[in-house]
């Protein structure tokens, strides 16, 4: 099992969190690889808010995977990649990478995505854009990992090798 938290940034989204599609897509898709949602919460773009947030959901409640939605593109609001990387303890870049260059044969738009990934603690971090049709297609890009990433991150991996 792996415990997942939810976190979607979007001003609108805040005042009728009904409104989250994105967040929606996020829950039906972790299921497949055994994601149980125990944290889901819908904020404003709130640089601060953000961080507290990602702290609360990785220090106390100690959930294996934290996906964020909204704040990745070039708004003067958005702030979720910077949030993101004050506090983590380690970057994962690689994920975010794959994630731009995957879905670059989507849209073109996808190199304006500035998301992050990394680690704080035991809790992966993964930023996604805002929209559930690229939430979608960027969780399907990084699904197969995901389940690896975690038992490294919880220490239950003693061979890495194929």
């Amino acid at each position: 099992m792996i415990k997942v938290g939810i976190l979607t940034l979007s001003d609108s989204r805040s005042k009728d969190p009904s409104r989250d599609k994105s967040g929606q897509v996020i829950k039906t898709i972790v299921k497949e690889i055994n994601g149980i949602v125990e944290y889901y919460k819908v904020i404003p773009d709130d640089k601060e808010l953000i961080k507290k947030e990602l702290v609360k959901m990785s220090d106390q409640l100690k959930l294996n995977l934290i996906i964020t939605t909204g704040g990745t593109g070039l708004a003067p609001k958005d702030l979720t990649p910077e949030a993101t990387l004050e506090i983590l303890d380690k970057e994962v870049p690689g994920m975010s990478e794959a994630i731009r260059r995957e879905s670059f044969q989507y849209t073109k738009k996808a190199m304006l995505s500035r998301g992050v990934s990394g680690i704080r603690n035991k809790s992966l971090i993964v930023n996604l854009p805002g929209s559930p049709k690229a939430v979608r297609e960027s969780l399907e890009i990084i699904l197969s990992v995901i389940p690896h990433a975690v038992d490294l991150l919880k220490d239950n991996v003693e061979e890495c090798a194929r």
